[in-house]
């Protein structure tokens, strides 16, 4: 079954092509440091080798057939709520395997981003702020990127698994400049244009390489700028990609870890996840669409969440018995939820009020439930949080000081949103 996007946002059209914007952006880099006291703490960070793996479930996952179920009332739907591993605490009967790991996961049920547009929910949760005309800010990724890898790694630090093909490089870094911007797995396929073509021999591309490094250093000695700095470290992390290409190449696992995880695409996606967090890369976002289910939200979500369910819960157990758990933070989310209404299409649209996020590994309280909504899901009753609160959060789980800022040219930029602070129950 394929879901037809119904809402027709430009989101949903351009999602996997995203990554065309990057060529505009890529020589924008700002000169930039971070503030001394920030430096001081990267090697202790990077000894410890923290991570943070994002799920990030396109179009809006339907909090009441997920983290927040209520059967039963006239919001409920068709679905059962069934006990987890932790006692009390009960889910969506679509997530079966995921309900044996809840005592390892947490779930904020009260998230209020009063946010219902696909793009500015996008931006919301994964930025940490709303949209402003004046200033862009980072993506989690980029700001795990820059204060969580280790200084001179051979990979980037940030790394989107996503559905469909293509791949590429994306803009999302702000002013923290293009070296932190995601790299674009299409289909879980290793980066694009990353192995020397066969009319190169080795010899002839490394001779290229010294040129081109002797030409970088003749015309840094005269005429640098933070632009072509920015390109020569491009060069630079190009040339470093092509050398470490097999790390992306999920078929180098073993065959019984292919055969567990499945052949189907993000069986795959959650394997590689697995593989790029144990090579040290500092942020993989997996991506899973479509929830957008204006129409048949109960069909689809039993295709959806049937293919989620599996791999999602095997990752997180090998994860603890590979000792990844405790130095990775997992976040899994959606730009909203959807409505506890259901339409005349038996679907369910975008809905920002009061939906959920959960949360688990390094830094996270295992089994909490952090809010509450009302009986019938319609609005948050206790403890309301929004994505300010979580981008905090995620900060905090794995070690950084939330207030810190970045130096974008002088201006002090908040790493997280001032007004907002962490949800202090979360944290471990």
């Amino acid at each position: 079954m394929k879901c037809h996007y119904a809402c027709g946002s430009p989101e949903h059209l351009i999602e996997r092509r995203k990554f065309l914007g990057a060529v505009a952006g890529a020589a924008g880099l700002s000169a930039l440091s971070i503030p001394s006291v920030v430096r001081a703490a990267m090697p202790e960070l990077a000894a410890q080798q923290k991570h943070i793996l994002v799920f990030w479930l396109a179009g809006g996952l339907s909090q009441l057939e997920s983290w927040d179920p209520k059967p039963k009332t006239d919001t409920g739907g068709p679905f059962r709520a069934i006990p987890t591993s932790v006692p009390g605490t009960h889910i969506c009967e679509l997530l079966p395997h995921t309900a044996k790991q809840m005592h390892r996961l947490s779930i904020v049920r009260s998230v209020n981003t009063k946010e219902d547009d696909h793009g500015k929910g996008h931006y919301c949760m994964t930025t940490g702020r709303r949209q402003d005309p004046v200033a862009e800010y980072p993506h989690l990724g980029a700001v795990a990127a820059k204060v969580l890898a280790p200084e001179g790694s051979a990979l980037p630090g940030h790394i989107h698994i996503a559905t469909g093909g293509g791949g590429g490089a994306s803009n999302n870094a702000a002013f923290l400049g293009p070296k932190y911007a995601s790299i674009t797995l299409g289909n879980g396929n290793p980066p694009q244009n990353t192995a020397r073509l066969e009319s190169l021999t080795a010899e002839a591309d490394e001779a290229r390489n010294r040129f081109r490094a002797q030409a970088n250093v003749h015309f840094a000695r005269r005429r640098r700028t933070a632009d072509s700095d920015a390109f020569v470290s491009s060069f630079d992390q190009a040339k470093q990609l092509m050398e470490q290409r097999d790390v992306f190449d999920v078929s180098k696992e073993p065959a019984k870890d292919l055969e567990r995880y499945g052949t189907h695409e993000f069986g795959r996606h959650c394997l590689l996840a697995r593989r790029l967090l144990e090579h040290g890369v500092s942020c993989v976002q997996v991506n899973h669409s479509n929830y957008d289910t204006h129409n048949e939200n109960f069909d689809f979500h039993i295709e959806q969440l049937g293919e989620f369910d599996g791999p999602f819960a095997m990752l997180i157990e090998d994860m603890v018995d590979r000792g990844l758990w405790q130095n990775t933070m997992l976040v899994v989310m959606s730009e909203f939820g959807r409505t506890p209404k259901i339409n005349r299409f038996f679907g369910r649209d975008h809905w920002g009020k009061a939906w959920s996020v959960a949360l688990g590994g390094c830094g996270i309280q295992g089994g909490a439930v952090i809010g509450k909504t009302n009986d019938n899901g319609t609005e948050v009753i206790d403890r309301q949080v929004d994505h300010g609160h979580l981008f905090h959060t995620y900060l905090r789980a794995v070690g950084v000081d939330s207030t810190i800022k970045f130096d974008a040219g002088g201006r002090g930029i908040p790493a997280a949103d001032p007004a907002a602070e962490p949800i202090s129950e979360l944290l471990a």
